[in-house]
């Protein structure tokens, strides 16, 4: 069995290179990977682009990175939280390009990238600003726009249950995006509030299989 369980999220994230894609999973702060954010904002990588629904909040998580001036493109479709002020800052310095797209449009973009597929047509958009340079379509007398999948060199995720195997069980809420995007990345790290026993986990409770997964970390409480 490939090992998986890493000692610390400094060791889970020390893969991840400068120019990589990552997909952050979270809704606001339910679900997100605080840990392994924190850990990558230890690190010197830089020119990211960060997938996720927001933009971070105070001085925690995402905001991280865009205080060090780590990313240079953002995918999101609610950027715009209450004090967002490093992202902010760092869009006004004009360090990060921002990408928007609305929520339903991001979810869809993701498991369309786990599913192999190269993207969809979705009227959501047709006519506006986010429509621009994009391919359109009319079927069945509407409009349609493409949007591309969405791929990431890595996931970084959360879960409140994983086995030695991978397998993840996830918390009310905090399952938003994180299943899809563990299908959707070449490299998935999750952290996990509990590690058990194979088997432990009844087949029922596994909202993503361990072969989506690659590296596990423990959350120390940070």
């Amino acid at each position: 069995m490939k090992q998986k369980i890493y000692e610390s999220a400094d060791e889970a994230v020390s893969i991840v290179e400068s120019g990589a894609t990552i997909l952050i999973g979270g809704f606001g702060d339910i679900g997100l990977p605080l840990e392994l954010l924190h850990a990558l904002a230890r690190t010197n990588v830089k020119d990211l682009t960060i997938v996720s629904n927001n933009a971070g909040t105070g001085d925690v998580g995402l905001s991280r990175l865009f205080k060090n001036r780590q990313v240079s493109r953002l995918i999101a479709s609610f950027p715009s939280q209450p004090d967002s002020r490093h992202y902010y800052a760092a869009y006004e310095a004009g360090t990060v390009e921002l990408e928007l797209s609305p929520q339903g449009t991001l979810a869809e973009r993701i498991r369309a990238g786990g599913a192999g597929l190269a993207g969809f047509f979705t009227p959501t958009g047709y006519g506006t600003e986010l429509a621009a340079g994009k391919e359109t379509r009319e079927i069945k007398g509407k409009g349609y726009i493409y949007e591309e999948a969405l791929v990431g060199d890595f996931a970084f995720i959360t879960s409140h249950t994983a086995d030695l195997y991978g397998n993840l069980r996830y918390r009310l809420a905090s399952r938003n995006f994180n299943p899809i995007m563990a299908m959707a990345a070449r490299t998935t790290i999750a952290e996990t509030k509990n590690i058990v026993p194979v088997g432990t986990i009844a087949p029922d409770d596994v909202h993503t299989p361990g072969i989506f997964v690659d590296r596990i970390v423990e959350l120390t409480n940070e």
